[in-house]
């Protein structure tokens, strides 16, 4: 498979912002599928995920990063800003993804990763459809040209799809010449294993986000196939008992309005019957202690 010119480019992009900018959005979308989970809550990615588009012109490896913050002081958030800056090596391109509407602190500390890495960079100025006067983002990319050597700036909105296939052109003209490293028709390097887990997770996050914004994270422990149906045993994990009562509910409500809508997700995913048995379970202090967080898969 080639592009009509014979030249295929194929290189990985890292994609990077600050929480809550609208990265796993952006990723999803370029991809064409749903690699990436996302809430309204910041820091939802946890996690280096890539996500792979193949086409005839090429194939692009998008690695979604966690967003790089300052504040949080927790095991879990030092864990977040080194995958972020880590996915960095060995990237052929980087996707500075800022939103419409303003540059802030995180926005900097995010473009400080970039620069310390020394990679080329696209500027991805998002959520443009907020906007209602076009004319304003004229100034601010202006401004922002000025912080950095940017090799060029794309206004888009992730979530309604607008600038995307420009920005994915883009992205590929930047490129190298070089075979595809990932089959064509696969779109992620996770597991459906892990890809369950974080759909699950998901629905933590955007039905009990106020109450549980970081304290949750979820195992799967037993996957079984049998004819069509796949069974998943699966454990969300807190930190303390008051917020495993919030995860529970009352009457065991709010578990099952969970898992309803995790399991139509997984379903979604997979193409198949799904059976999902949750549970909850406390064990103090989590994302703060460095042995559990690599049991539950942060490791760098």
């Amino acid at each position: 498979m080639a592009a009509s010119d014979g030249r295929f480019r194929c290189g990985v992009v890292a994609v990077v912002g600050r929480p809550n900018v609208g990265k796993s959005t952006l990723v999803n979308a370029l991809v064409g599928f749903r690699v990436s989970i996302v809430s309204r809550r910041p820091q939802t990615t946890r996690h280096r995920i890539l996500g792979i588009h193949t086409s005839e012109a090429g194939q692009i490896v998008l690695a979604d990063t966690p967003g790089v913050h300052g504040r949080g002081r927790r095991a879990i958030n030092r864990y977040m800003n080194r995958a972020a800056s880590g996915a960095l090596l060995g990237v052929d391109l980087a996707l500075l993804v800022v939103e419409a509407g303003g540059f802030r602190e995180d926005d900097e500390r995010a473009l400080g990763v970039i620069r310390e890495a020394g990679v080329p960079c696209i500027l991805v100025l998002n959520k443009v459809d907020r906007v209602r006067d076009k004319a304003q983002l004229l100034p601010m990319i202006a401004e922002l040209a000025e912080r950095h050597d940017f090799i060029e700036v794309f206004p888009i909105s992730a979530r309604r799809g607008t600038g995307i296939d420009d920005l994915r052109r883009g992205i590929l003209a930047r490129l190298p010449e070089r075979e595809a490293m990932f089959p064509e028709d696969e779109v992620t390097d996770r597991s459906e294993r892990f890809l369950a887990a974080e759909l699950v997770r998901e629905q933590l996050m955007r039905q009990l986000g106020d109450e549980l914004p970081y304290s949750t994270t979820v195992e799967v422990e037993r996957w079984e196939e049998s004819g069509g149906l796949t069974r998943i045993h699966a454990v969300i994990w807190v930190e303390r008992e008051g917020q495993k009562a919030i995860v529970i509910g009352a009457g065991g409500a709010q578990m099952r309005s969970i898992g309803t809508a995790a399991r139509l997700a997984i379903e979604r995913l997979l193409g198949r019957r799904v059976f999902l048995q949750l549970w909850c379970k406390v064990r103090e202090n989590w994302s703060d202690d460095e042995s559990q967080l690599r049991r539950f898969g942060y490791a760098d």
